[in-house]
């Protein structure tokens, strides 16, 4: 008799088969469409998390998934041993759109951010005239760039640096949101100073949303010390938080801009660095690469998403839908002290649950959220990131919305 493959099997499988470095919901997905996904029983669910904001464009889009497979079935890898028909293209269209001279293409967002650091580690020794190895990146505390050695290095998040030390030396970690504290480092030692790397909303730390001018005022004091800004925007970038990149709320061009997650709409994993010729000119052949960086398949995926975000305007839409999602919970507030806030940016945000970090409450509430057909997960304890993809109308908006506020009253 053949064994019954229900979500019960699968998850098994991963138990027994797999290192343990996740802590999943328990709900075993198989099929996904626009903004909903199905289970291995059929079950179908609001998808409130979007692959942590790689989704963007919605599950299987139609015209990602078309560029994937006819550059599959023509040519999906070269290395950068020769140049390929698509990089040059998907180079020419992300620059363009984003006002950058050029782009080093990565894979994955911590490869982007591991060769953004290295990028302005060279700048500072070549451009700046720092002695070399005394460089210094200015990062802030609670930030969550990837999992390398070197960036948990800079984590202040024990689960993420605890017990693989010894650590990549280099880095000051200053609060978030702190313009006198970044002013105060810069003042005493600018002359050793070669970048400074932000995330314009901290995601992972629980979409804590800076002081307006926050990023302005950073940028302006990097210019004055000759330090260069860098952003990280593999979640908050590809419109997410109502703007193509979550730095133009403030008018603010980064120096360095990082992107990932979405640039690719979760189909492929695909990531950029985008600097001017100044900065990204010290890159000589054979300094940096990856096999897989700069693919035709993730060029030709690439370029159909970021048309996906142009053609369906999904910029303009997170924006109006985040006002409308954030104002509805703000009444749902109101009628509960079980949500103490909500924060974010566009279609990014998140609710603060009425309990201490350390409470199962945020995780038992999104279990009751997946009874009722929505799917969300709680970061840092208390805090539930509710993320769906850009694809979402207002009237599937508002259904998540009698979702959640069902879920919470009954709580």
């Amino acid at each position: 008799m053949s064994e019954i493959k229900n979500s019960e099997y699968f998850i098994e499988l991963e138990e027994k088969h797999g290192a343990h470095n996740y802590h999943p919901l328990p709900v075993v997905l198989d099929k996904g469409e626009g903004v909903f996904v199905w289970d291995v029983e059929g079950k179908k669910y609001y998808d409130f998390l979007s692959a942590y904001s790689a989704v963007n464009q919605g599950h299987s889009h139609p015209k990602i998934v078309e560029a994937l497979v006819d550059q599959a079935s023509k040519l999906a890898l070269t290395s950068r041993a020769f140049y390929n028909s698509k990089l040059g293209e998907y180079e020419q269209k992300i620059t363009s759109l984003l006002g950058f001279d050029k782009v080093l293409p990565m894979n994955s967002g911590a490869e982007a951010v591991e060769t953004a650091v290295k990028l302005a580690r060279k700048w500072s020794y070549e451009v700046k005239g720092i002695t070399e190895n005394a460089a210094k990146i200015i990062v802030c505390e609670n930030n969550f760039h990837g999992r390398t050695t070197t960036i948990v290095s800079f984590s202040n998040d024990p689960d993420a640096n605890q017990n693989y030390g010894p650590f990549t030396p280099g880095f000051i970690r200053i609060p978030y949101n702190d313009i006198a504290a970044l002013e105060e480092v810069l003042s005493k030692e600018a002359g050793n100073i070669a970048a400074f790397l932000v995330e314009p909303i901290q995601g992972e730390a629980g979409v804590y949303v800076p002081n307006e001018g926050f990023l302005k005022q950073s940028s302006e004091l990097c210019k004055k010390y000759n330090v260069l800004f860098i952003a990280d925007e593999v979640q908050t970038g590809i419109a997410r938080t109502g703007k193509l990149i979550a730095c133009h709320h403030e008018d603010v061009q980064p120096d360095i801009l990082i992107l990932g997650k979405a640039l690719s709409g979760g189909m492929y994993p695909v990531s950029a660095v985008l600097a001017n010729n100044n900065i990204m000119d010290v890159i000589k052949p054979g300094q940096h690469g990856s096999t897989f960086g700069g693919n035709p398949l993730a060029c030709a995926v690439a370029m159909a998403a970021l048309d996906v975000v142009q053609d369906e305007k999904l910029s303009e839409r997170a924006e109006e839908l985040g006002n409308l999602f954030r104002s509805e919970i703000e009444k749902l507030i109101e009628k509960t002290g079980l949500i103490t806030k909500v924060r974010g940016k566009g279609l990014l945000n998140a609710i603060l649950i009425n309990d201490t970090p350390d409470s199962s409450t945020a995780w038992n509430l999104c279990l009751s959220l997946k009874e009722n057909g929505l799917l969300a997960k709680p970061t840092h304890g208390n805090i539930i990131r509710l993320a769906p993809p850009l694809v979402i109308t207002e009237e599937q908006l508002l259904d998540c919305v009698k979702i959640i506020e069902k879920t919470i009253l009954e709580f």
